[in-house]
């Protein structure tokens, strides 16, 4: 197939329209060209997808639309007419709203408090409040978007917070929506009543851009779909005339595997155990409850869970990064002690190696160069001198090695690591920590905001470390990715392990009512 396909969607203008035109649309920042000449155009009353891989430059693209950014060069039509978009402020009230993948609202205000908030029709509350509340019933009962509009933010689900931002778009009078990896925090029973609400508002004439990296809904829920890669507009194509692995190609440039091609796993041994492990946050919550599990040589067991249950803080204790307030941590049949600010030094000696789940703030030292980064955390190691004096000579050939074997781009090792991308950040920890031989692997979100090429890559490693005889520890709020790589699959909800999974014949709403409480009471194999 020619990776470089046409654009072949939308050459003609459909029934309704367009909603969104954007011609020749240039963005640059220093050196990097951002954009480069992007043509977009999205009918009115459709689902748009935009995929690519990171630096791809469609959040860029999107921001300039929101008017977060303005275009170097080119034009923006807004339902058939020039416009020139100052900032978000101008661009909601030509009808374009945005769905942050962070959303953007007040803990400790109500629903309706949230929707008000920025956009008060008078300066009394009360009135804006009571006419608001109307809009809202009205809105909600249109788009099939209940929320009690009374409701705290705090005490609602994400998926509930979701509706409200959706709401806060169309209160403020949004036609088009913007979309941005909508389902990244959601359970698959969120995900599937938000493709509800979605398909509701498009057959109430709404246009909605969906920016994600998950194929497969782009295939579930758009009409077309837009591909960029490396600033460009590589093709926009009718959902129904692709099929993911075209888009995948498209979007690298290369063919890739979209499953994960593994073989039975052989367990061994237990090489991590955890018995009654309680772990409370800074705050003195206890966020970790009485768990046990253990995971075998060979073996791969994954720990899935909408974000917030646990799991980030059941990692930090079993890699030491975080005391643990009862239970053991056993390795190789040693019971680890990790109190104290180097238990993160005596988990890696006794054979742990750890990927934190945020590789920015607890993985990396963004402003150290790549070779620096390469070592950090066994830079005492004898391999690197002794008595305190660092042989750089020595550090810098094995980062370069491990530049090497990951394929990290640009490999530059004296390239301070700020300016590598997340998936290159991402092959940086990944190859320091695998590169040891650990008997232990902990891994948390292996492939959060990286490319399809580079995911391709970071499974595949994994994998083979489990064939090696290694014991990995997988957390990952993706639930395809869960079902590909883990042997095991363990429910985290509340802090508890509310049941096991075997991959090869749980259903994904199976696993849906696990994380979202509805547990099968299974106590997890041992």
């Amino acid at each position: 197939m020619n990776s470089q396909r046409p654009e072949t969607a939308a050459a003609s203008a459909p029934a309704n329209g367009w909603a969104i035109q954007l011609e020749k649309i240039n963005k640059r920042f220093g050196a990097v060209h951002a954009n480069k000449d992007i043509d977009l155009r999205v009918a009115r009353g459709s689902i748009h997808g935009i995929v690519g891989e990171n630096g791809a430059g469609k959040s860029t693209l999107m921001s300039i639309l929101y008017g977060f950014y303005t275009a170097d060069s080119g034009t923006i039509r807004v339902n058939g007419t020039e416009q020139e978009i100052t900032d978000s402020r101008h661009a909601l009230a030509l009808g374009i709203g945005m769905v942050h993948q962070h959303f953007m609202l007040v803990d400790n205000f109500s629903v309706l408090e949230n929707v008000v908030l920025g956009a008060e029709d008078s300066g009394f509350i009360k009135p804006s409040l009571d006419r608001a509340r109307q809009e809202l019933n009205r809105l909600e009962t249109e788009y099939d978007l209940e929320v009690d509009p009374d409701a705290i933010i705090e005490d609602i689900s994400v998926g509930q917070q979701q509706r409200v931002e959706i709401l806060k778009a169309l209160y403020r009078g949004a036609e088009t929506l913007i979309l941005d990896e909508p389902t990244g925090v959601l359970t698959p029973r969120e995900a599937d009543d938000l493709f509800r609400v979605l398909e509701t508002l498009r057959a109430q004439g709404k246009t909605v851009i969906l920016i994600t990296h998950k194929l497969r809904e782009i295939m579930a829920i758009t009409d077309s779909v837009s591909v960029m890669r490396q600033g460009e507009m590589v093709a926009t194509l009718k959902t129904a005339d692709t099929s993911p692995e075209e888009i995948a190609e498209l979007m690298v440039g290369r063919h890739v595997l979209l499953e994960v091609e593994k073989g039975p796993a052989k367990p061994g041994e237990k090489l991590l155990e955890v018995h009654n492990l309680v772990v409370k946050d800074d705050m003195g919550v206890t966020r970790v409850k009485n768990v046990s599990f253990s995971v075998r040589a060979g073996e791969i067991v994954g720990i899935a869970g909408v974000s917030g249950n646990g799991q980030s803080d059941l990692l930090e204790a079993v890699s030491g990064m975080r005391d643990q307030s009862a239970g053991d941590i056993i390795l190789k049949g040693v019971t680890l002690s990790l109190a104290g600010d180097d238990g993160a030094s005596r988990a890696r000696a006794a054979g742990l190696a750890h990927v934190p789940e945020d590789r920015q703030r607890m993985g990396l030292v963004t402003q150290f160069a790549e070779w620096e980064n390469a070592i950090l955390g066994y830079q005492n190691s004898p391999e690197y001198g002794t008595n305190g004096f660092l042989d750089i000579k020595a550090a810098k050939k094995r980062a370069a090695e491990h530049v090497e074997l990951f394929d990290v781009r640009p490999a530059n090792i004296n390239l301070k690591t700020s300016l590598f991308s997340g998936g290159n950040q991402q092959k940086i920890v990944l190859a320091r920590e695998m590169e040891r031989d650990p008997d232990v692997l902990v891994v948390g979100q292996p492939t959060r905001g990286v490319d399809i090429g580079a995911i391709e890559f970071i499974h595949n490693q994994i994998i083979k470390m489990r064939d090696e005889g290694k014991a990995i520890l997988l957390v990952s709020v993706e639930l395809d990715e869960i079902r590909s790589l883990a042997d095991r699959i363990l429910v985290m909800f509340d802090g508890q392990i509310v049941g096991e999974a075997d991959p090869a014949t749980a259903t994904e709403g199976e696993l849906g009512l696990m994380m979202a409480g509805i547990g099968n009471d299974k106590k997890a194999a041992e």
